[in-house]
């Protein structure tokens, strides 16, 4: 995908806009057998409902009295105890895998509630009592979308996930970074920012996204991990937001390029990159991603098993997705797709067929 494509389109058409709510969808027998296998189900102490028991929140403003869309939550006194301790545990659980040896110098700092997206995740801060270092995880209603896409990006990126879910409930680690909008209001033109090398990560950012099909990265719902290098800094954009995981029906939907808060973005790279390095950058990408895959091609093959026969999408988006892809590869092979899991599974080879090839010629057969 050229980055061309989009020079003069900082407004995204009404019809590439986001659904303003995706329906949450339920962890079925399949997915739930998928978790257990995998590690990723496992009994907490404490649930998405129990938390939802407060008893009055207070609406959280940033430092310029705006409204956050975060409250922070109370609960009575007889709940609490019971509440704290079960927090205190999932974070054990989360950090070192259920070693409860170190949580009685752990304490919750504070819970919090978001009335903003899909899964309405209560935010939960852990601190540590000898030297009040704080942490973060989040508790969540367990949606399949968002799960499947959790598990794509653990396996297919460059970054490791740690999430774990118990019936309805899904806990997630916090992933560290500046939010990307924070980062083009007040970082972007710093003068120690390397604007090419930042440049070349939201290019391969991109790619990764529309190679999963993973919808709706908004430069708020990923953030820019920031690590100093010899001389100069790198740069690794993330996404914290799954819940549009192959969801939606346009294709451009699936490509941060095309929105209009990721405009800045775009700009960089084609201020800073000729089209040779970006086509460079995502062979680049592409490549990594097929090694990924690769090298954990049964547990692709589980999840994608498992996510074709799920109902992830309608049918309106699962045709309209298939069209798309159908004209942007000039071909008719996405019409045998029957759900939306069969299209991420077939988009994951068509746009890696040619480095799957080349892998299987150096090093063998991997998989079909």
């Amino acid at each position: 995908m050229s980055f061309v494509e989009n020079r003069n389109n900082r407004e995204i058409n009404e019809s590439d806009k986001p659904s303003r709510k995706k329906p949450m969808y339920p962890v079925n027998e399949r997915l739930r057998q998928y978790l257990k296998l995998n590690g990723r189900e496992v009994k907490l102490p404490v649930t998405y409902n129990n938390l939802l028991n407060y008893t009055w929140s207070t609406p959280i403003k940033d430092k310029n009295d705006r409204d956050t869309l975060w409250e922070r939550t109370s609960y009575d006194s007889r709940e609490w105890e019971y509440i704290r301790e079960g927090l205190v545990k999932i974070y054990a659980v989360l950090k070192t895998e259920g070693d409860f040896s170190f949580v009685n110098h752990l304490d919750v700092a504070r819970i919090e509630y978001c009335t903003f997206g899909n899964s309405h995740p209560f935010r939960i801060r852990i601190v540590n009592k000898f030297n009040d270092n704080y942490d973060h995880y989040y508790i969540k209603r367990a949606d399949a979308s968002r799960i499947y896409g959790l598990e794509l990006e653990h396996i297919l990126s460059p970054n490791r996930i740690t999430f774990f879910t118990c019936d309805n409930t899904l806990v997630e680690e916090h992933i560290p970074g500046v939010p990307g909008d924070y980062f083009v209001n007040h970082l972007m033109n710093d003068p120690t920012t390397n604007k090419i090398r930042l440049a070349k990560e939201f290019v391969k950012f991109n790619e990764r996204c529309f190679v999963r099909l993973l919808g709706d990265m908004r430069s708020y719902n990923f953030v820019v991990d920031i690590t100093p290098d010899i001389e100069d800094y790198q740069y690794r954009i993330r996404a914290i937001d799954f819940d549009q995981q192959s969801y939606e029906g346009r294709k451009n939907l699936y490509l941060p390029q095309f929105f209009k808060e990721n405009y800045p973005y775009v700009q960089l790279c084609l201020s800073h990159l000729n089209k040779e390095s970006i086509a460079q950058y995502q062979a680049e990408e592409r490549t990594l991603i097929t090694f990924r895959l690769a090298s954990s091609r049964y547990r692709i093959k589980e999840l994608t098993d498992v996510m074709s026969t799920d109902i992830i999408s309608t049918p309106d988006k699962i045709g309209q997705l298939k069209e798309e892809l159908n004209q942007y590869f000039q071909t008719n092979i996405f019409n045998k797709c029957q759900s939306m899991g069969q299209v991420v599974k077939r988009h994951l080879k068509q746009t890696l067929q040619k480095n799957l090839i080349q892998i299987q010629k150096n090093f063998g057969k991997t998989n079909d």
